[in-house]
């Protein structure tokens, strides 16, 4: 995923939220996306983690 992309992101117990993603910046163990969410306009990082399915918050929208 890059800058501009539209993602959904999961939270804590709810529906999948959709967002657009504001900046990338990789790490050793995966990824953190900042992600415009409706409540939250100028950003939240979330971090995908490498080969970890549960790890992935981050996702393309489709």
């Amino acid at each position: 995923m890059k800058v501009s992309d539209k993602v959904t992101v999961k939270t804590d117990g709810g529906p999948r939220r959709s967002g657009v993603v504001l900046a990338v910046e990789p790490f050793s163990e995966g990824t953190m996306y900042l992600v415009s969410l409706e409540d939250y306009p100028l950003g939240i990082w979330f971090f995908n983690e490498t080969d970890h399915a549960d790890g992935i918050f981050v996702e393309k929208a489709e």
